[in-house]
């Protein structure tokens, strides 16, 4: 329970600091774009929500998330018009900012994350089995140690709270939802993490960097029932995972099912290739490709639709191939990493912030590979730190991150483990003390190199050809990591099952 204040107080003192678009009209930031889908799903008919139209203009932060996304900006759109009209007032309220809506607005935030991704996180890691014992061997700390560990650092992860709490924005919904559905895979509840990864994915439709590796390993666990109790039951549990998933759309969506013309535009606005291949300077491959190539002149839209699609695909099948041949609930956690990380690296329409999608399951690994992982994890703040300068959030960026590595260094997982220092004679032994002592002699030295180009882009003017400089080094910088992170991550999950390894049940 302390550790859910610790993360809930954390939250609360970021609330205070400026959010995206704070007083810069005429569009404003992400602030003003879910204040202005309360608006639009409080005062317009459902029919009209994702229309352009008069009372609707799509060009002014038109509504391109799925309905369940809809129906909380409803829900919060009620909320406001009973508190203050003037919040949710149609056309009238555009660019509305006030103290007192800042406030309720912070609170939608705040109770959407108690909600949702603190439980989730919590309930996570309050499951058996939820930490490796033997990995818990390994850093000399026992089991209900290495749980609050790696439980606190995941609320305390800075990534989410500076998105969400600053920045402003839900991303704890979904991510939250996604937690949950992994939560019930774990437990074996397959079909209920079908109706919550489903849910996720109606909220978001940026789930999709998870969706693969878990139809793989509901496919696998059905191979599994065919081997032990025959193609019946194999069949049954498939078409039942089948009904529930169609279901569950069916319900959600249904409003907007009622004739092609509604789906057709609800698609068109969740899929907006006009838009291009990435937005701003984003830390994935093609935007680190396009300093020497400029891809959005020598391709199409739709060319490089099917471009990212292909690798894509290339990159994140193996994985998935892994986990459907090899069913482990620790090669499924590593594989939605290794998906999330695909995606944001190789995928059309990529926002900075997307980033997260990748990070959320890596806290969920975090117990089997803790210096990595938080190594992964401190990556993919940095590489959002251009987003932090420009919605002045910088301070707490660097409160939350300095708090976050000191958590992480001063903790049992940061220390050698003690068999490999004193077990010289032990030659697998030395190369592990070996290896450990690499890693983080270059974790250090990456943390290094995240400081000094925070002070460059924070301090330094940028020559007057390249304004963008900075966040163009940032961008390449943590995309190079990136990269090897996907590497390590893969290499991690095709070589778990090494015979030389203690497992429990779960791994």
């Amino acid at each position: 329970m302390l550790l859910i204040l610790l993360g809930v107080l954390i939250r609360l003192c970021v609330t205070l600091h400026s959010y995206s678009g704070q007083n810069k009209p005429p569009m404003f930031g992400d602030y003003e774009a879910q204040r202005h889908w309360m608006e639009i799903t409080h005062n317009l008919p459902i029919e009209e929500w994702y229309f352009n139209s008069t009372n609707n203009d799509l060009m002014y932060w038109g509504l391109d998330y799925p309905p369940l996304t809809a129906y909380h900006s409803w829900l919060c759109g009620k909320v406001a018009a009973s508190i203050n009209a003037s919040y949710v007032e149609l056309h009238k309220s555009r660019g509305y900012e006030s103290e007192n809506h800042k406030i309720f607005m912070r609170f939608t935030v705040l109770i959407a994350d108690i909600i949702t991704f603190i439980p989730a996180i919590f309930v996570f890691y309050r499951q058996k089995n939820s930490v490796s014992i033997h990995k818990a061997k390994e850093y000399s700390v026992s089991t209900n140690e290495a749980t609050k560990l790696s439980c606190l650092l995941a609320l305390i992860y800075p990534g989410i709270i500076l998105i969400d709490h600053g920045h402003f924005q839900y991303n704890c919904v979904s991510l939250g939802l996604f937690i949950f559905a992994v939560c019930a895979i774990v437990q074996e509840r397959h079909l209920i993490a079908s109706v919550l990864f489903c849910c996720a994915l109606c909220y978001k439709q940026m789930e999709l960097y998870h969706a693969l590796p878990i139809f793989f390993y509901l496919l696998g666990q059905c191979w599994s029932v065919f081997k032990q109790k025959g193609i019946l039951k194999a069949v049954l549990k498939l078409i039942s995972i089948g009904i529930v998933v169609v279901v569950t759309f069916a319900l959600i969506c249904f409003p907007f099912l009622r004739n092609t013309e509604q789906l057709f535009q609800l698609i068109v606005r969740l899929f907006p290739i006009s838009r291009g291949v990435y937005e701003d300077k984003v830390a994935n491959v093609w935007c680190a490709i396009n300093v020497i190539c400029k891809l959005k002149l020598m391709f199409s839209n739709q060319t490089m639709v099917k471009i990212c699609l292909i690798c894509t695909c290339l990159a994140v099948l193996p994985s998935c191939y892994d986990v459907l041949m090899y069913n482990s609930l620790v090669k499924f956690k590593y594989s939605l990493v290794n998906s999330a990380l695909s995606f944001f690296l190789f995928s059309y329409q990529v926002h900075e912030k997307s980033i997260l999608l990748a990070a959320t399951p890596a806290l969920l690994v975090l117990p089997y590979d803790p210096l990595i992982s938080i190594w992964f994890l401190c990556i993919s703040v940095f590489s959002m730190v251009p987003l932090f300068i420009k919605d002045k959030i910088l301070l707490p960026y660097s409160a939350l991150s300095l708090l976050f590595i000191l958590t992480f260094t001063s903790s049992s997982f940061n220390k050698t483990n003690k068999i490999s220092e004193n077990s010289i004679t032990s030659k697998g032994s030395m190369l592990k003390f070996m290896k450990q002592s690499i890693y983080k002699y270059l974790f250090y030295m990456s943390l290094v190199g995240c400081l000094a180009l925070s002070i460059c882009i924070n301090f330094l003017s940028p020559p007057k050809k390249y304004p963008d400089l900075f966040p163009l080094i940032i961008s390449v910088y943590s995309c190079l990591h990136f990269v090897a992170f996907l590497v390590y991550f893969n290499i991690r999950q095709w070589t778990w099952n090494r015979p030389n390894e203690i497992k429990s049940k779960y791994d």
